[in-house]
């Protein structure tokens, strides 16, 4: 028999504790039938010496004996219960630790100061702080997630979205300041795959409670809109009859169907803009951060479909049929035409949505097939709008000019420019003219506040150039004796500065020649065929330049015919 009494004492010499442990090991190759008395003393005494050694590191690490703690984890890196050891010192050090109200700050406080001490107290210091960071990860971060996002997941979409946000995002950057320290081998993988452990559940429907939130907070904020103005929205059908009308109207501007009185209300508001670029903003940020990269694309396209349908389709696009609607037709009188200033806004909208659609949602579908969905859907969508603003602008110009008809009509007299008594008439513009003139020039204005870019030029060129088939055509209902030729000349002068405020070349050549053309109504007959041959008729129809003679008073006689001729 094997006197074993004489090694129990002291228990925390080395060379005794070794002893014991090399006993437990023979032990193990001891036949049970002979020695179960043996080994089971042997085992006791082990179990004893063990729990004695991890009573003795538990006290030492309350002491903050860092020297003692050393020695006994060398002595239990033999034992069984050596992994025990390590669960002690992980607990007490979380015990330890002075909580502050921030569990992120608090585990990497933790963290910092257990890797400046870990390695002075056990062999393999990297096994022990990553042991460290598993226990917290997957039970007090995980029970801390948990408890912050079930509470609201299914009450209160808004808030789930914010804090999961946040959470994923504070336990990110945790694991970011996690890796300067050594875990071992992949610490990246390590660390991915505890926050993973943590947000499996709530990361697999991500997108599918963002797309619903989305959709619910955008139709809130157009009804509320909506609301404030009084307004219940028209329905704008679609297919048969009504897509028919549509076709027939963008390719005739027809205003097919009754005008309707808008009382000057644009229906766009950049407050509502600014609130759905927000939300929108919002999700991408979450989806960037929350998508798993191979889901990128297509969660921020989905994103991307949200906003064109409640910013482009149900805000811009129901505007623009709105406003199109409340086009007067061109020959109302005192018509108030207020689609220029649908125009404005919705240029600095698609401004606006052009920004978002190049900072927010280019870079998450840059390198992905979604790039050229997502270009030809926004192209799609602005072209459409484009062709509805085109319609607006022309039909907004026909009035304008259906507009200074009705002055002209209204002011113009016959006796105007054949007056009946050719002595007594002032050298000036008449009445119509000067109307038409301070009409014009509060349009130019309005075009130009309204436009950008090389737009301005190209409406304010089509403009001019009606504004002068307007007066040209005006100019051919009258007879002109010598006096009233004066007049018309004046007038046309007045038209010509008018025209210069376009800053549109076209324009002013066009009235520039008008002028040229009105010379012929007061020139004298011998010089007719020499005014005709300058500069500026010369490359004129001769039956326009006829046109203009024929309107003297004095065309019937046979000198002047005779010179013409």
């Amino acid at each position: 028999t094997i006197k074993l009494e004489k090694y129990f004492f002291p228990p925390f010499s080395n060379p005794d504790s070794d002893i014991i442990q090399k006993l437990h090991l023979i032990a193990q190759e001891l036949p049970f039938d002979r020695f179960s008395e043996v080994k089971s003393k042997i085992a006791s005494k082990y179990h004893d010496l063990e729990c004695q050694l991890i009573q003795e590191f538990t006290n030492a690490q309350k002491r903050g004996e860092i020297s003692r703690m050393r020695e006994v984890a060398a002595v239990l890196l033999h034992f069984k219960g050596y992994s025990h050891c390590v669960d002690v010192y992980i607990k007490q050090c979380q015990e330890n630790t002075n909580l502050r109200s921030d569990i992120f700050e608090d585990t990497a406080i933790l963290c910092q100061r257990v890797n400046k001490q870990v390695g002075d107290i056990f062999s393999s210091p990297e096994t022990v702080l990553a042991k460290l960071i598993q226990n917290v990860f997957e039970i007090k971060l995980q029970s801390f997630v948990k408890d912050q996002l079930e509470e609201c997941r299914k009450s209160d979409a808004e808030q789930y979205l914010k804090n999961l946000y946040d959470l994923y995002t504070r336990t990110t950057n945790l694991s970011s300041k996690l890796m300067e320290f050594n875990l071992g081998t992949d610490k990246q993988t390590f660390l991915s795959k505890l926050i993973k452990c943590i947000f499996i559940s709530y990361l697999e429907n991500y997108i599918e409670v963002e797309i619903g939130y989305l959709k619910s907070r955008s139709a809130m904020i157009l009804q509320r809109y909506y609301d404030s103005k009084n307004h219940q929205k028209r329905s704008i059908g679609t297919g048969g009859i009504q897509d028919l009308k549509e076709r027939i109207r963008l390719r005739t501007n027809l205003p097919l169907g009754p005008s309707i009185d808008t009382h000057g209300e644009t229906f766009l508001s950049q407050e509502v803009v600014v609130n759905l670029l927000q939300e929108t903003k919002q999700a991408f940020e979450r989806c960037h951060r929350l998508s798993d990269p191979s889901d990128l694309p297509r969660n921020a396209f989905r994103i991307f479909t949200v906003l064109v349908e409640f910013l482009c389709i149900e805000h811009i696009d129901y505007a623009l049929e709105t406003g199109l609607a409340g086009i007067p037709s061109s020959d109302s009188k005192n018509a108030n035409l207020y689609f220029l200033d649908v125009v404005q806004q919705a240029n600095t909208i698609f401004h606006l949505f052009d920004k978002q659609f190049n900072d927010h949602l280019m870079p998450l579908i840059s390198s992905s097939p979604k790039l050229s969905e997502c270009l030809q859907k926004k192209k799609d969508i602005i072209e459409q709008m484009e062709m509805k603003l085109d319609t607006g602008i022309d039909r907004t110009l026909n009035c304008m000019v259906g507009q200074m008809k009705h002055i002209l009509t209204a002011e113009q007299k016959k006796t105007d420019f054949k007056p009946e008594d050719e002595n007594n008439v002032l050298i000036q513009y008449t009445n119509a003219c000067v109307k038409v003139c301070g009409y014009v020039r509060k349009q130019v204005e309005k075009i130009r506040n309204s436009m950008d870019g090389k737009n301005v030029d190209t409406v304010l060129m089509e403009f001019g150039v009606r504004f002068h088939r307007l007066i040209y055509e005006h100019l051919q209902q009258y007879s002109y004796s010598c006096m009233g030729g004066m007049l018309a000349i004046c007038d046309v002068a007045e038209y010509r500065k008018c025209a210069k405020d376009f800053k549109i070349p076209l324009v002013l050549q066009l009235f520039d020649t008008l002028h040229a053309l009105c010379n012929l109504l007061v020139v004298a007959p011998d010089n007719l065929k020499q005014v005709c041959s300058g500069e500026q008729l010369a490359n004129l129809d001769k039956n326009i330049l006829h046109s203009f003679v024929q309107l003297r008073a004095d065309y019937r006689s046979a000198r002047l015919a005779r010179h013409f001729s």
